[in-house]
């Protein structure tokens, strides 16, 4: 191991907590995002599944702000060297409810950093272990492992991993229009500098993409609320999701789900334009 991925590795075990209130503001402002009718949102409002990204937000000065618009390196997170950073995927656990007016404590620990060899160069794995608690209880409320990934430049010669389709079949389906105005007000829910997200210039010119990315977080929060439209009265005890391909802003995708023969597990997927397989998603119900 050289000394690059020896300083990465001593970031394993770092931890900070940050502390929020729920307030109903942001409830209120995702139920409009997600074009559902609006509904009083009052203490003791349970948040559905996922809509604990709407707190702790990334508080950084604007001096602390990198060239991404990601907070400079080598804060909590490691410093990564590498240029381009995804939100690769995350698995929940949702033991206890988080309601509107709870004070809430956010523990965030470095679980993991791993460095491998892709196809596209070299890849910098970390996984940040939250345990999200309500009114100073020891039990967290809610426990989520968050997977990030780093990678290199595009390069003119990079291979490009294989599409894989989408299920034919699905019970549900639901089509999203990614406008900007979408994209816009998540990240500005969520205060996401990432300008991957809205700067169409710096995403297709300096990141290479040919248009402006979706988020991951916001594509996991559609799949839920899938979930929620067909079973409003669903209890989540787990989830998990895997981004498997980019998601751009050029063309309408589509959120799909199929309840699985157990009455449990509901298998829940992104598929682009074209049928391909955008992220992959399991949600099992208590």
């Amino acid at each position: 191991m050289d000394a690059q991925q020896d300083q990465l590795q001593s970031w394993v075990g770092r931890s900070e907590r940050i502390e929020d209130t729920v307030n109903p503001t942001p409830v209120v402002a995702l139920t409009a995002t997600l074009d559902h009718p609006a509904t009083p949102v009052i203490a003791g409002t349970t948040l559905p599944p996922l809509w604990h990204w709407l707190y702790f937000l990334p508080m950084h000065r604007q001096s602390e702000i990198g060239a991404d618009g990601h907070a400079k390196r080598g804060g909590f997170l490691p410093p990564v060297p590498l240029p381009r950073r995804m939100w690769a995927g995350s698995q929940f656990e949702f033991r206890t409810p988080i309601r509107v007016g709870d004070r809430v404590a956010r523990t965030s620990t470095i679980d993991d950093v791993t460095t491998k060899e892709g196809r596209t160069g070299k890849l910098v794995f970390v996984k940040v272990r939250h345990e999200v608690r309500c009114n100073e209880a020891i039990e967290p409320a809610l426990v989520e492992f968050h997977d990030i990934v780093y990678r290199e430049a595009q390069g003119p010669n990079d291979l490009v991993p294989p599409p894989q389709a989408a299920p034919a079949e699905a019970a549900w389906r639901r089509q999203i229009v990614p406008d900007d105005v979408l994209l816009f007000r998540y990240s500005a829910l969520t205060f996401n500098g990432h300008r991957i997200h809205y700067d169409r210039q710096y995403v297709t010119q300096v990141e290479g993409y040919p248009g402006l990315i979706v988020h991951g977080p916001l594509i996991a929060t559609l799949l839920m609320d899938l979930l929620r439209r067909q079973l409003p009265k669903a209890d989540v005890a787990t989830f998990r999701f895997k981004a498997v391909r980019p998601t751009f802003d050029l063309n309408a995708f589509h959120v799909s789900g199929q309840p699985q023969a157990d009455g449990k597990t509901i298998r829940l997927w992104a598929s682009d334009h074209e049928g391909w397989l955008t992220m992959d998603a399991t949600a099992v119900l208590r």
